[in-house]
């Protein structure tokens, strides 16, 4: 499994995904979509789920919490309790195993960041 995790800004706009996502994703084939359980409804993200034809893996705020990203973000352990939402998500949504493909990338408008992990999570 490889799965692509957001952080997002409320005001981030689909645009604003798919930039993050184009930025991280490269050429790993994704296969499911994953950002903290109070994000998963946003517009942008179903949006971009439904664009993408993904599945979401809404992750908990103790599993982001229990994963140690790569990225010391201050604002995102400040708001979050994690150095990055979106490697978090990456890599609980990915399984115990999972590792980093991608680290923290930042969509240019600067209101979305993905990563990606891969793992053996079904």
């Amino acid at each position: 499994m490889i799965v692509a995790g957001f952080g997002f800004s409320s005001a981030a706009t689909a645009a604003s995904l798919i930039d993050a996502y184009h930025a991280a994703a490269g050429g790993h084939p994704v296969t499911a979509l994953a950002t903290a359980e109070d994000k998963a409804a946003h517009p942008a993200f179903t949006d971009l789920a439904t664009r993408l034809g993904l599945t979401v893996r809404p992750v908990s705020e103790a599993a982001l919490e229990a994963v140690e990203p790569v990225t010391r973000s201050q604002r995102s352990l400040t708001e979050r309790n994690t150095g990055s939402v979106a490697e978090a998500a990456a890599l609980a949504a990915a399984g115990p195993s999972a590792r980093l493909v991608s680290t923290r990338r930042i969509s240019t408008d600067r209101l979305a960041t993905c990563a990606v992990a891969t793992g053996e999570q079904t």
